[in-house]
């Protein structure tokens, strides 16, 4: 395993919640911990995905060329996924499928 885990700031940790509940649920991961109001943790066996404010207390923002890849057991998981997304307030840049580039 290379990454260890990944947090995310976000400025809602509990509208963050119930959007990575469906959405990494559609993937089979759960809630693995929460700290509220500051963080939630998800994963299978461990916390491998934060959702928190930022530590320095500061306002979040969306960092440039950040990417997370979850895992997913199945294409119709990764279709399941994307739906989930779209209906909690997700947007996107394109359906699930192969970048060629």
């Amino acid at each position: 395993m290379i990454v260890n885990h990944v947090s995310v700031g976000v400025k809602d940790v509990e509208a963050a919640g119930r959007f990575y509940d469906a959405v990494l649920g559609a993937l089979g991961y759960k809630r693995y911990w929460e700290y509220l109001p500051y963080a939630i943790a998800y994963g299978e066996d461990f916390y491998e995905f934060w959702v928190q404010l930022p530590h320095d207390r500061k306002s979040y923002s969306i960092g440039n060329g950040v990417h997370v890849a979850f895992n997913a057991p199945s294409i119709e998981a990764v279709h399941a996924f994307y739906k989930a997304a779209l209906d909690h307030g997700g947007s996107d840049e394109g359906e699930p499928g192969l970048r060629p580039d």
